[in-house]
Order: structure tokens, then C-alpha cells, then sequence
């Protein structure tokens, strides 16, 4: 009974899991992840997001965008006292590729 607890907890070689396959994982994940984004409606295409935008595609608070901004974490644009950012830098965010 011990030797087959024994076999069945051995771990093999073809089992391990490589950087290369979490990197292949991670892109596979990421390309799904732009795809409900930008199917969910809540993703517009559009190149400038107001903060409103922003927090709901981060799942933040307004006071953590703030904190990300007074950071330098977040780039942001104001215009006539609205805070626009670019989507692409959000994007990149969500990637994690600052």
C-alpha cells in the first residue's frame, strides 16, 4: 500500500512545468483577456478613456486611480478639467508592462 501512495506522489520530468510554458500561458491568457474586454462593453476602442472608464476596466477605486497618478504610475491628460487617458498606456497597465 506505502509503494503505490509512493508511485502515485513521484513526480516526472514531463510533468515540470518550464518558464517557456507559464510565458506561453501568459500571452495565451492575455490575448483572451483583450478579447472579453473589448466583447464586454465596457472596452469602446476608443483612444482617450475618461476616469470613470478607467476605474471600471481596472476594478480600482477612485481614489486608487488618484493614487496612481500622483505616482507617475498612470499616464493622464487633462483637458478643460476632465482627466483623459490613453488607452493604450491602460492596456499596457492591464499587460503589465509599464
Amino acid at each position: 500500500m506505502q509503494s503505490d501512495r509512493a508511485n502515485q506522489a513521484r513526480l516526472y520530468r514531463d510533468q515540470l512545468i518550464t518558464v517557456g510554458d507559464f510565458l506561453e500561458m501568459k500571452n495565451q491568457l492575455i490575448a483572451e483577456f483583450r478579447k472579453l474586454v473589448r466583447s464586454s462593453g465596457n472596452y469602446s476602442g476608443q483612444k482617450w478613456l475618461k476616469a470613470i472608464e478607467v476605474r471600471k476596466l481596472l476594478k480600482i477605486s477612485a481614489g486608487k486611480l488618484q493614487y496612481l497618478r500622483d505616482r507617475g504610475q498612470i499616464p493622464f491628460t487633462k483637458l478643460g478639467g476632465v482627466t483623459y487617458y490613453d488607452s493604450d498606456k491602460i492596456e499596457q497597465m492591464m499587460e503589465g508592462h509599464d
